[in-house]
């Protein structure tokens, strides 16, 4: 997927006058990309749009101004867009009780071996994970995710985990949602 290009972002104030109009927008973007599987684990895949709208909103919650601070903004929101037959994700783990979270965080190490994507055919694509969010004895509870799935969008999503996970299909409005963002240059 194309990344955003500096000249699609407006300052935060001429930003903050269309904002109403973004939010809305975007939000029905995001419903279309965002998943709960389980009791803890969301997934939102990533696109343009989505991209665009937490640059801008970055800008205007911080007041960035200076030019170096919004490419690095770009660079940063950027690398969760997938290549070619690839789909960007967060996941976010969502766990009130830290007691709970610290448990399950660091019994979770190998958490990408158990998240999946379902291609049409059954077979599964697992994720690569940022490495700067895995520690060596605890994950954060914030994922970056990359799921190589290739030119068709998926079926399926899934966490394997005995307790705590599940099994996703998607409508056919989110699976043409996902394709929209393979086909996507």
């Amino acid at each position: 997927m194309k990344a955003v290009e500096r000249s699609e972002i407006v300052d935060y104030q001429t930003y903050n006058d269309s904002r109403p109009e973004t939010r809305k927008r975007v939000l029905e973007v995001k419903g279309l990309r965002r998943y709960t599987v389980g009791e803890y684990f969301t997934f939102l895949f990533e696109n343009r749009e989505t991209v665009r709208y937490q640059v801008q909103e970055m800008m205007r919650t911080e007041r960035i101004v200076r030019e170096a601070d919004i490419e690095h903004e770009l660079r940063t929101y950027n690398e969760l867009l997938g290549g070619p037959g690839e789909l960007g994700c967060t996941l976010l783990v969502t766990i009130d009780d830290p007691a709970l979270r610290d448990e399950k965080l660091t019994a979770w190490l190998d958490l990408n071996a158990r998240l999946f994507l379902e291609r049409e055919d059954g077979s599964k694509a697992r994720p690569t994970f940022d490495p700067r969010q895995v520690g060596e004895d605890r994950l954060s509870s914030v994922q970056y995710l990359k799921f190589e799935i290739g030119p068709k969008a998926p079926v399926a999503i899934g966490v394997e985990l005995e307790d705590d996970g599940g099994r996703l299909e998607f409508s056919a409005e989110q699976r043409a949602a996902l394709q929209a963002d393979l086909d996507a240059e």
